[in-house]
């Protein structure tokens, strides 16, 4: 049975790849920040005939992260599927924004992605390849006002796919970049974020979900580089 680790797992589209996965009859591997959200998701997910490891971890924590991983790699064996979902944003000018909450978005957003990778690629290549799908943002290729701590992340993110990608090809390990545009989810409601968009025209979070399994159900022979998923309405 496939197995995937997913990343901010609590809510929004972690949450909704988390019960796509489990459909598809994958064995999950779920890390997010202790909560209620999380402890729901967990018992429904007990549901479906897989198995799952659910671990607590606040990734804006780096000293917390290799302890985490260790302690589920004791538990379950290593994923052939590693979704970087977590993150968060911050809107305002970069020339006021507060050192403490640029280190803290570029943490979770970029080096989590990066301390994650160090620790399970090894793994990956000991199991003879795998998948590693990094969720990122056409903010990425733009540059939008009071936005630019998250497009600096994410647009770096991009460039990490794309190197590791090149490094570990050799090792049949797979590298897919999941591009959006703006999603419903919690992420609106943080306190770091002031927006205006019209939330009805945003992505669902589930074809997000559909979006992460399409991507993870491709064939080892061939790797889906980067697939954007727009709302519609335009850009958002």
């Amino acid at each position: 049975m496939p197995s995937v680790l997913i990343t901010g797992a609590s809510r929004g589209i972690g949450a909704a790849a988390a019960s796509r996965f489990a459909a598809a009859g994958f064995d999950l591997q779920l890390l997010a920040r202790p909560s209620a959200a999380f402890e729901a998701l967990l018992a429904e997910l007990a549901s479906f005939d897989v198995r799952v490891h659910g671990r607590t971890v606040d990734l804006a924590q780096p000293d917390a992260i290799a302890p985490v991983l260790a302690d589920l790699a004791a538990a379950a064996p290593c994923p052939d599927v590693v979704i970087n979902n977590a993150g968060m944003a911050y809107t305002g000018a970069l020339v006021s924004m507060p050192l403490d909450q640029w280190q803290r978005l570029l943490q979770l957003n970029l080096t989590a992605v990066f301390q994650i990778c160090q620790a399970l690629v090894p793994r990956l290549r000991a199991n003879g390849g795998g998948l590693l799908i990094n969720v990122s943002s056409h903010a990425a290729h733009n540059a939008f006002p009071d936005w630019g701590a998250y497009c600096v992340s994410k647009a770096a993110l991009a460039a990490f796919g794309r190197c590791i990608a090149v490094e570990e090809r050799v090792h049949g390990i797979r590298v897919s970049t999941l591009t959006l545009g703006a999603v419903n989810t919690p992420l609106w409601d943080s306190e770091t974020v002031a927006s205006s968009f019209d939330r009805r025209a945003m992505l669902d979070p589930g074809r997000a979900a559909d979006a992460l399994l399409h991507l993870a159900q491709q064939p080892a022979t061939q790797v889906v580089e980067d697939l954007t998923l727009m709302p519609a309405a335009g850009v958002l």
